[in-house]
């Protein structure tokens, strides 16, 4: 039986395919306040801008494609049972042909009723207007977890993480809770692979293996690592 490889990934991966990453230094998301356009304040304070917001990163998105280490994670299922816990928005992971994705923080092609997060619809276009509701009547929003809210699929997650053989970050800072908790749930003897180019602070795990490098160089160092592991 295949060994289970568990990853997490984080916006550093999706930068190399030109996806910015979701907030630089000066605190901004694409010259934006975050406050403004990711958080359910700014929602409710002007929902056009909102809108235009990420009906303009859906089209950046559509113009964007898998990058080697999204390639790469696809390849590993042939070799092992691969689920990956993004906290990315975008559809890289399964453009690029990996087939068990979870999605923490939402996903960009989706839109959901404003009343009722249970209804989400795929979106066959990237614009979601003003005036474009659910069977509900409500507006319809980005399906994207916003500031404040809940993470839904968090206790999803954490059951991933528990029984991974093989645990695999790549491209995320772990700045970002409660995604980053999921380190603790990994069990003891388990392998944790780390692909930064600037490693983040982290406890002392003793089975950590630090890669300082970008998510595809990183994943090509590792490969081979991870499938003679299995």
């Amino acid at each position: 039986m295949s060994k289970q490889l568990v990853v997490l990934s984080g916006a550093g991966i999706s930068a190399e395919s030109g996806i910015k990453t979701f907030r630089d230094s000066n605190g901004l998301w694409e010259n934006h306040d975050i406050l403004e356009v990711a958080t359910p304040q700014g929602w409710r304070k002007n929902q056009q801008l909102v809108l235009e917001f990420y009906n303009q990163r859906r089209k950046q998105e559509r113009a964007c494609k898998p990058n080697q280490a999204h390639l790469i994670l696809a390849e590993l299922e042939h070799h092992l049972e691969v689920k990956i816990i993004t906290q990315n928005i975008d559809s890289l992971h399964e453009r690029a042909g990996s087939s068990k994705v979870l999605h923490l923080h939402g996903e960009i092609n989706k839109a959901q009723s404003s009343i009722d997060p249970s209804l989400i619809y795929e979106l066959d276009h990237w614009e979601i207007k003003i005036g474009d509701t659910c069977e509900k009547g409500s507006q319809l929003r980005p399906h994207v977890v916003w500031f404040g809210e809940a993470v839904p699929k968090m206790e999803e997650a954490i059951g991933w993480v528990e029984k991974a053989d093989i645990f695999l970050i790549v491209g995320t800072s772990l700045q970002v809770y409660p995604a980053a908790s999921l380190l603790d749930f990994v069990p003891a003897n388990c392998p944790i692979y780390l692909i930064d180019p600037q490693l983040p602070t982290t406890k002392s795990y003793k089975n950590l293996i630090a890669i300082p490098e970008n998510a595809s160089l990183g994943m090509e160092k590792v490969k081979d690592l991870i499938i003679k592991s299995n």
